[in-house]
């Protein structure tokens, strides 16, 4: 068996060593940070951006983009809270129409790339746009809670439905009481079943072949049409996932919670290109990305950074672990021809 040399090495391995390097330096310099409260908080901070990203995944694989997926889950997250406060619906109701909204949000993105020939960056920054000034009318740019003031001057009636706040706020006996949070249970199912479908069936397989060569892929026949509509349309409600699972946490529809959920998901879904030299789009190195955004942020809370640091330093990781992915493999790629 032929031995990796020093830099393919570095490409497959060198993001995990990053990320224990991390740890090991976070648990140093504050003992606290491998304590089980700060690993469960680390997974809950992330299953959100986790969830999103994983939406974002399914879109790299067909060679596409969507930078809707912070607007889509934030209008989920105002949507549910709507349906339940102003409507007086229950959780069921408030659950399904987020569903199917944000599915829509997705086929109507699949639609104009696919067959109006939208390029996908501006289609998907069309529709966020669209999204985030859609889901302010309703309330005239207010955030929804219980007992909230409605533009007629009477006060909603309605309140979220305990069930649906269970979602974000339910804890699942492991090892403590009261230690997991539901949604991180739910990241990693959808992470699972995100994985399994694309590398165990025969349409993850095809949705990968289209985003390595659509044109090939359309004279083999496979609906290269149909497929990259489909990615966008699992984009969409991955970020309604996200948006109900953030309104049970909270509480309330807030109209400012989402703001950082592109970026975090975005860096999230591309660091994931670096884990084990994978150089593509993976549900596994998603996870892992997500995983570490969430271990760098804490630590860098747990140090006292100031906030205002935190995307520099997500920015400037992202950049390296995209060079040792890219530069470094073209290069070995090349001195093997």
């Amino acid at each position: 068996m032929k031995s990796l040399s020093l830099t393919e090495l570095a490409i497959r391995y060198g993001f995990l060593l990053l990320m224990a390097g991390l740890i090991v330096v976070f648990s140093v310099l504050r003992p606290a940070f491998l304590s089980p409260q700060s690993g469960v908080f680390i997974l809950q901070s992330v299953a959100i951006t986790g969830i999103l990203a994983l939406g974002v995944t399914a879109t790299l694989v067909v060679d596409g983009f969507d930078l809707s997926i912070g607007a889509v889950a934030t209008s989920a997250m105002m949507l549910s809270a709507y349906v339940m406060v102003i409507w007086e619906m229950g959780a069921v109701p408030a659950v399904l129409l987020c569903l199917g909204m944000g599915a829509l949000v997705g086929l109507v993105n699949g639609l104009l790339i696919v067959k109006m020939r939208v390029p996908d960056l501006l289609a998907t920054l069309g529709m966020m746009f669209l999204l985030v000034g859609l889901q302010r009318i309703p309330t005239q740019g207010n955030s929804i809670s219980t007992g909230m003031m409605l533009p007629g001057g009477q006060a909603a009636e309605g309140s979220f439905a305990p069930e649906f706040l269970m979602l974000g706020r339910h804890r699942i006996d492991f090892i403590l009481p009261d230690l997991v949070p539901l949604s991180v249970v739910v990241l990693i199912v959808i992470a699972l079943l995100t994985w399994a479908f694309l590398e165990l069936t025969r349409h993850g397989r095809v949705m990968y072949a289209i985003g390595s060569n659509a044109q090939a892929a359309g004279l083999a026949g496979i609906n290269v049409a149909g497929y990259r509509i489909l990615a966008y349309v699992i984009s969409g409600v991955m970020a309604s996932i996200g948006g109900i699972l953030l309104a049970a946490r909270l509480g309330r529809g807030d109209v400012a919670s989402g703001n950082n959920l592109l970026l975090d998901s975005v860096a999230a879904a591309l660091i994931g290109f670096a884990v084990l030299g994978a150089a593509k789009p993976n549900a596994f190195g998603t996870a892992i990305g997500a995983l570490f955004v969430g271990i760098l942020l804490q630590g860098l809370t747990m140090l006292n950074a100031p906030y205002y640091t935190q995307d520099f330093i997500k920015g400037a990781v992202l950049v390296v672990a995209l060079v040792f992915t890219f530069a470094l493999s073209g290069r070995v790629g090349r001195a093997r021809r």
